[in-house]
């Protein structure tokens, strides 16, 4: 008998449509969240030269129809649009608005999703400049946009950001900010999908400002893992969870699960496991 995995399993009892196989059920979107860690940090062995390529090897095992980036640069970016041509993105420079600094971008699979409208705006008290907001030690900034599920044919609005390292301040009030724009940018309340390195394990009192407005689909998924998101290159002492996807407004969150396996033979993809959920509307 063909074994199944238990993703696979679960799916299949909770829809019918779905085969067993390695197709999604109709009518669901798979998201992924990855903080690619910055191409220029002196990382040695796991610096972005060499684990490149595990990049586009997971993109094309998992085949995301959505994905949140953080911390990824131009060159990064260019090497993703090479190596997958069937994803496009959107996103600002952090630093300038223009060409310096991380990009919080969202990749999205041109032949399953369309785009509508995107925007940006950054984590402060000025967020339609480039500023860096409380006691913030960098520029955050959040990238949303609005997109057409291609063969559902339905709209979802999708949120990604990387809140601050250092300033607790701002985590908490870049959070809220994200909640309150939320609110501006879905008038018509479409579904809602929110990712990011928010860099607070779970229970973080950060995260309060999500109650009752979004979930996280670690919480709520039947298949799901709370497994360290950070890996510090195999060098952390204990589990760090700081990477999330959160939804609002689909019908059922199946799956949630951490990217753990070694991609194209590299061991770390990055210093973050990516995060992945399917979603259905």
């Amino acid at each position: 008998m063909k074994k199944i995995s238990l993703i696979a399993l679960v799916l299949s009892l909770m829809l019918p449509s779905y085969d067993g196989g390695c197709k999604k059920p109709e009518k669901t979107i798979k998201v992924i969240s990855y903080n690619i860690r910055v191409g220029t940090a002196r990382d040695g062995s796991n610096s972005w030269e060499n684990r490149k390529s595990a990049s586009p090897a997971m993109i094309a095992e998992q085949k995301p129809d959505i994905m949140g980036l953080q911390e990824a640069l131009k060159m990064q970016l260019d090497y993703l649009e090479q190596t997958c041509p069937e994803y496009d993105y959107v996103g600002v420079h952090r630093d300038d608005g223009k060409e310096k600094g991380e990009v919080m971008a969202i990749f999205w699979n041109t032949k399953t999703q369309k785009m509508l409208k995107w925007g940006n705006f950054w984590l402060s008290d000025t967020p339609e400049k480039p500023s860096k907001g409380w006691d913030a030690a960098c520029f955050r900034t959040a990238t949303w946009a609005l997109l057409k599920d291609r063969r559902s044919h339905r709209k979802y609005y999708y949120v990604n950001t990387h809140l601050d390292h250092i300033g607790k301040e701002a985590r908490a009030k870049g959070l809220s900010l994200i909640v309150d724009r939320i609110d501006d940018i879905n008038p018509e309340g479409y579904p809602m999908i929110l990712t990011g390195d928010f860099n607070v394990n779970l229970g973080d009192p950060c995260l309060q400002s999500l109650v009752g407005r979004m979930e996280s689909v670690r919480d709520i998924a039947p298949v799901t893992d709370s497994l360290t998101t950070y890996n510090g290159w195999g060098e952390i002492e204990k589990d760090q969870v700081i990477d999330y996807i959160y939804e609002s407004g689909f019908s059922k969150a199946l799956v949630f699960e951490g990217l753990r396996k070694s991609y194209n033979g590299i061991p770390y993809i990055s210093d973050h496991y990516p995060v992945a959920a399917i979603l259905a509307f």
